[in-house]
């Protein structure tokens, strides 16, 4: 788990362009959840936002142009979202799988979890598609 968290936080060569993703403008999601730490594994509150395929976390929820994120996931690493309450033993824990690590992350109710849940879920499919946009076809203009 460790080399997951050590990608997510390491943010690439260029810390400050996030690949050009405005996080701080019209995210898709917000919100609190609890993550555990990578090397100590306590749970801490984090804010997450969820912006085109990004997944970052910040220690304050007053998100601005300035904001430094303290980690990002690109979604398209992901292969699933799901609950996780049995694994964990924790009521309204998620998890986030890659090929080959798992991320688990604790809302503050079912709805969160579950709304958490199925925009990550969304967000997947959407930046983890094959075919690009230069590939589909628009079958009502065809002439």
């Amino acid at each position: 788990m460790a080399s997951l968290w050590r990608a997510a936080t390491a943010l690439t060569e260029k810390p400050n362009d996030y690949d050009g993703v405005q996080f701080w403008s019209n995210p898709e999601r917000t919100g609190w959840l609890a993550k555990q730490g990578e090397y100590i594994k306590t749970w801490r509150r984090r804010w997450f936002v969820l912006k085109q395929g990004r997944l970052f976390w910040f220690k304050e929820s007053s998100i601005t142009r300035a904001s430094r994120p303290r980690g990002v996931i690109p979604v398209a690493t992901c292969l699933t979202v799901k609950g996780a309450e049995d694994i964990l033993n924790k009521q309204y824990a998620f998890e986030l799988s890659t090929r080959k690590e798992t991320m688990y992350f604790i809302a503050d109710s079912e709805k969160e979890k579950e709304d958490w849940i199925n925009s990550i879920g969304r967000s997947i499919v959407q930046h983890s598609r094959s075919v690009t946009d230069s590939e589909i076809v628009d079958y009502d203009n065809i002439r």
